[in-house]
């Protein structure tokens, strides 16, 4: 490889701002704010809107649809036609 053309891939923490959920693993992301998690090791920390922890397809709180109600207003819509 190459010298000083590739990031640094060092271990990151990412934390869910929404549920407060942090998890180690290793990126080249760079960032400003430090964390230092319960191992006592200090890592750089990248804030997320949305991990596994809060997204509704993980979570099981999906929400479903009415399709029955969209077909209907759809038919409504096109029978004047």
């Amino acid at each position: 490889m190459k010298k000083d053309i590739h990031p640094e891939y060092r271990e990151v923490v990412f934390q869910d701002t929404s549920s407060g959920f942090k998890f180690v693993t290793r990126s080249t992301m760079n960032s400003a704010e430090n964390i230092t998690m319960e191992d006592g090791k200090t890592y750089p920390v990248i804030k997320v809107e949305v991990s596994s922890e809060s997204h509704p397809f993980y979570t099981g709180k999906n929400v479903l649809l009415d399709t029955a109600g969209r077909v209907e207003k759809f038919m409504t819509r096109y029978k004047k036609k």
